[in-house]
């Protein structure tokens, strides 16, 4: 195993104590839910990873020149082999699948904390590579495209690293990223400033109110999509709507009179949550440019809203 020059466990050996394996946890989740779009499984690789190290015999664990590097490789090569199996079981999803959204943390209220994981709104460092048009765009890559652009671009990880990681060797990790960079070149342009793009979702939400149509279409872009995730256990559109005139008229025949609409930070940009009797029953997220909203996700399943929910 490689040192790695970032790993903040650097220079610590396994003996130094639990604490300096256990300081890992935050990045290998950052790196999880990147990889993966789901907090719930991203979660569960950073336990697998710890019960991997803590199956080592300490001669083992003596032999491992930085913790980190071994735990982020360990992290990365599990997140490798289910994305590999999440594209089957997707194939399976009822409608479409959408990363889980994650809010603002001075507004997460439920907890998946266990008493040694702190804050749980304090795992997940929200960046322009967490929003959501940027995990959408990671979705269509293929797994060893998506572990290796996310651990060079974002985690700036060397190649040489990454290829233990994906099994390839360091050439191919870069054309992998490389491959990945055309992907995300080939998406609608950058978003507009926090400002705009709130004032944008609160023109939307009060026209979506007001089943205000023409003002709805004002709003979106000619070649808007929205896409809705409801896993088959609650009722969504199971393919993406498609055009101004058919998405305004969508939501307009869809009025949130049972609902309350609130705007809430999604994926660290401004979005809008539905709550029916103070419950979270949907989050959407925006994707924007031009002054226009390019792409609504409108994410229903119960099992993606826990962050947003109590209990």
């Amino acid at each position: 195993m490689t040192n790695h020059p970032s790993a903040p466990g650097e220079g610590g050996r396994p003996d130094a104590g639990l604490s300096a394996i256990m300081s890992e946890r935050r990045r290998l989740t950052n790196l999880a839910y990147r990889l993966l779009g789901s907090l719930t499984e991203a979660e569960d690789v950073v336990q697998e990873t710890y019960a991997r190290w803590c199956a080592l015999s300490p001669g083992q664990r003596e032999a491992v020149d930085s913790p980190g590097a071994w735990l982020t490789t360990v992290a990365g090569r599990i997140c490798l082999d289910l994305l590999g199996s999440a594209r089957v079981r997707r194939e399976r999803y009822v409608g479409e699948w959408i990363p889980e959204p994650l809010p603002d943390r001075t507004e997460w209220i439920g907890g998946r904390s266990g008493p040694d994981m702190g804050d749980p709104a304090d795992r997940v460092t929200l960046d322009e590579s967490v929003t959501m048009a940027f995990l959408v765009v990671l979705e269509a890559m293929t797994p060893a495209e998506r572990v290796a652009f996310v651990l060079h671009d974002v985690f700036r990880y060397p190649f040489g690293d990454i290829a233990e990681i994906v099994g390839r060797s360091p050439a191919a990790c870069r054309q992998l990223a490389s491959s990945a960079r055309r992907r995300l070149r080939a998406s609608p342009p950058g978003e507009r400033p926090a400002d705009r793009r709130s004032g944008l979702v609160r023109a939307f939400r009060r026209a979506w109110e007001a089943r205000d149509i023409d003002a709805l279409v004002e709003l979106l872009a000619p070649d808007v999509t929205a896409t809705g995730d409801g896993g088959g256990l609650v009722t969504a559109a199971l393919r993406p709507v498609e055009g101004a005139e058919q998405v305004a008229r969508f939501f307009t025949e869809r009025p949130p009179a049972e609902v309350t609409l609130v705007e809430r930070t999604v994926n660290g940009h401004p979005g809008l949550i539905a709550q029916r009797d103070g419950v979270t029953v949907s989050v959407m997220a925006f994707e924007m440019s031009d002054d226009r909203i390019h792409h609504i996700w409108a994410v229903l399943n119960p099992e993606k809203l826990r962050a947003w929910t109590t209990g």
